[in-house]
């Protein structure tokens, strides 16, 4: 039965339905369970979750139309370079959202020559890679402060202990290293750059 030349429905409904329900349960183990378990930022998810599912019904629905190769690879570019100009995305941010973007046309374009199968490993390894290497950057992730020290007393480099245990006294977490920088004798002042674990 067809409405103005358009069937009112098609096998592909069952189809599209389940690899968007595959897409779902995937970007949701390496948005919730990696991104956000990590860095416990929220300001993203929706960002994530909403290229995601934009992007498979995009390439889902253009995959019924014969497009040559330079025109599916145009559109990744397109997203792929996506930038906000009003709040620039932090490489990590970025990576998650080029690892959204490919798991979803993953799924969506996908052809028979592919098996469940093989597109359930392939997710599985990108979140399992996400997650991993995550958790170990994550371990090992350092932050820096730069601070304004209105003291001259200890900027020897004999008294940098001395020092360190001072501002990790004021701080109120451990400091990995402490690196001077501009001093101004006359208002008795050093710049200092800490790092410190989060």
């Amino acid at each position: 039965m067809e409405f103005f030349g358009i069937p009112l429905f098609d096998d592909d409904f069952y189809k599209m339905i389940f690899r968007f329900l595959i897409n779902i349960f995937f970007l949701t183990a390496l948005i919730k369970y990696s991104y956000y378990k990590f860095s416990e930022k929220a300001d993203y998810l929706f960002t994530f979750y909403l290229i995601g599912t934009i992007v498979f019904f995009l390439c889902f629905t253009l995959k019924k139309y014969e497009i040559d190769l330079g025109l599916a690879l145009g559109l990744f570019a397109i997203f792929g370079i996506l930038r906000y100009r009003t709040d620039p995305l932090k490489v990590r941010e970025m990576t998650y959202l080029f690892v959204v973007i490919g798991l979803s046309l993953v799924n969506a374009l996908s052809n028979k020559k592919m098996s469940y199968t093989e597109i359930f490993v392939a997710n599985t390894i990108v979140v399992a890679m996400a997650y991993f290497l995550d958790r170990f950057w994550s371990q090992k992730k350092t932050n820096t402060k730069d601070i304004l020290y209105e003291s001259l007393e200890h900027i020897r480099p004999e008294h940098h202990e001395i020092l360190k245990t001072k501002l990790e006294e004021k701080l109120g977490f451990e400091i990995l290293s402490i690196s001077l920088g501009q001093i101004d004798f006359k208002a008795e002042t050093v710049k200092i750059k800490i790092r410190y674990k989060k």
